[in-house]
């Protein structure tokens, strides 16, 4: 640990293979919590490159107890939180739209960290277990395109960095690679953040963990969502090359609203918003679930353009299918939890 301190004080890079082999010292006992406070903040105060990123999300990954390689085609739509804008689940409810239309979805997310309501507090009260198996993961994903992957049951191992994080009290490296650590292999991603200045560096990380395409994405007000309330900044990783736009929401046909007009609430309050977009309720909530859904069926590659996403999308949620998905997801883990007893 001494050398990679000593050279990140020296605002030195570290290599990819280097960050792999701190993060794993990381994970062993004799490693003190001064020591990990001490390397997350030279790493915050010089600067994380792509490398760096990768190196770590590589290892949370390959420490997981539900590591799976043997998946094709799945996707996540994951954001990074802590943009502050007390949003209702726009992320988790654009999943089930996306399984709808056809895309598999491995969800990866957690409990309320930064925001009033995170997915996992929102699928519990749907019903959705939260502690799915390797197994579980792979038969549903193959039966109904889109399962949950709740961060501390699948990532056991980072409870040790927990209080850290906590202590020090200012973000790090760990606020932007929870997107980036899901244990099921993805080819396609669309990642929400909400640091404007990390598109391209994050674009070129998606690409050293091997994502074929994906979509990074800072919304109007630099929501880690796509927002209804203006330009929304994106890059493209296609096949290693990385390309940025922005896009306003009349280039797409959707109309504008201010970010307080998708403002959530507690558990209850959005459970309720996810079912009614899911139901075709119109407004803000359901137009940017099919801004978001749109960008993420662009992001897979199952469409040719963000407008035909768009489409593909409502086609999801107007005839049911997305609707469909999270009420078999619900089903499936009724089924696992009697089946436990």
């Amino acid at each position: 640990m001494k050398q990679y301190l000593e050279k990140l004080m020296n605002r030195e890079n570290l290599t990819l293979q280097e960050m792999k082999d701190v993060t794993a010292t990381s994970f062993q006992s004799h490693i003190t919590e001064s020591q990990l406070a001490s390397f997350l903040t030279a790493l915050r105060t010089k600067g994380e490159t792509p490398e760096e990123i990768a190196g770590l999300a590589a290892v949370i990954r390959s420490q997981s107890s539900q590591t799976t390689d043997n998946l094709v085609n799945v996707m996540d739509n994951c954001g990074t939180g802590g943009d502050g804008s007390h949003s209702f689940n726009i992320s988790t409810t654009a999943a089930f739209v996306l399984a709808g239309a056809g895309v598999t979805v491995a969800k990866h997310g957690n409990r309320s960290i930064s925001s009033r309501t995170g997915s996992a507090d929102v699928l519990e009260r749907l019903g959705v277990s939260l502690s799915f198996s390797k197994e579980h993961v792979e038969e549903i994903l193959a039966e109904n395109n889109i399962a949950f992957l709740f961060a501390p049951h699948v990532h056991p191992g980072m409870k040790r960095f927990m209080g850290v994080r906590k202590n020090l009290g200012i973000p790090t490296i760990f606020n932007l690679i929870g997107p980036l650590t899901n244990p099921v292999h993805l080819d396609t991603q669309l990642l929400g953040v909400y640091r404007r200045d990390m598109l391209p560096l994050l674009a070129e990380t998606l690409h050293q963990l091997g994502r074929k395409r994906a979509l990074v994405i800072n919304g109007a007000a630099y929501m880690d969502e796509a927002s209804l309330a203006g330009d929304n900044h994106i890059t493209l990783l296609d096949n290693g090359n990385i390309t940025s736009f922005t896009l306003h929401p009349h280039d797409v046909g959707l109309p504008v609203y201010p970010n307080e007009a998708i403002r959530g609430g507690n558990t209850a309050e959005n459970t309720a918003i996810l079912r009614d977009v899911l139901n075709g309720k119109p407004g803000a909530y359901y137009d940017t679930v099919l801004l978001n859904a749109g960008l993420g069926l662009f992001a897979n590659g199952a469409v040719d353009s963000i407008q035909d996403g768009i489409a593909k999308a409502k086609e999801s949620i107007d005839s049911g299918a997305a609707m469909e998905k999270l009420q078999r997801l619900v089903a499936y883990s009724n089924k696992i939890s009697s089946e436990a007893i």
